[in-house]
């Protein structure tokens, strides 16, 4: 699987000033070989880039490829296939149903195309440490918890790539690097890409591939 953003630029950052390193308005590859860091200060659109590959943003200029067809070409039904099956995703603002407990929100996206067995959620809830957390409503859990559980999830589903929006920014150091290396145990496992939106630097991952915005 390959993105290619050729002279990309959201419409709220037409006329901000860019860095000379930044990827919009250039030509850029995200290929699911690559563990690729995004690496950019507040402001400068990386939420906006995990949203314009994920599909679900569209006030840009410029073209998005994905496996050399336009993105602006798929429906919504192509769109529903490519997230069920190529592309996962875990967002700043997580995206959990509140209501629903953590282990009912993992299985909303498990269930669509069974991956992972109820043992081996259990097994992932517990390396992160919520399991005595499953069962309460995602509402009721702390940020750190929340970020842990929207991790479980997005991994609960087969992947070419897994983008993720700064997902330890309510987890200390230990929990991140545990959550790292569960992370990147899946990706191996898929045979699949990273992309890690991010303030600073990480060292949690063997990146090969730094990119700016």
């Amino acid at each position: 699987m390959k993105f290619l953003l050729k002279n990309v630029i959201p419409v709220p950052l037409i006329d901000s000033p860019l860095s000379e390193k930044s990827l919009w308005k250039t030509e850029t590859e995200i290929e699911s070989s690559a563990i690729t860091i995004a690496e950019a200060p507040s402001g400068t659109g990386k939420t906006t880039l995990v949203s314009i590959l994920y599909g679900i943003r569209h006030d840009y200029e410029g073209k998005v490829y994905m496996n050399d067809t336009d993105i602006a070409a798929y429906s919504i039904e192509d769109w529903a296939e490519i997230r069920r099956t190529k592309l996962s995703a875990v967002f700043q603002d997580l995206r959990l149903f509140p209501s629903l407990t953590a282990r009912q929100n993992i299985k909303l996206k498990n269930d669509l195309n069974p991956v992972l067995t109820d043992e081996e959620i259990d097994s992932m809830a517990k390396q992160l440490g919520i399991d005595h957390r499953m069962d309460f409503p995602c509402g009721k859990l702390s940020l750190g918890q929340q970020q842990r559980v929207a991790i479980i999830r997005a991994l609960a589903q087969p992947f070419e790539i897994i983008m993720l929006d700064e997902p330890f920014s309510h987890l200390d150091e230990n929990n991140s690097r545990i959550a790292a290396e569960l992370i990147m145990h899946y990706c191996e496992k898929n045979k699949a890409g990273l992309m890690l939106t991010s303030l600073d630097p990480s060292s949690m991952f063997p990146f090969n591939r730094f990119i700016y915005i």
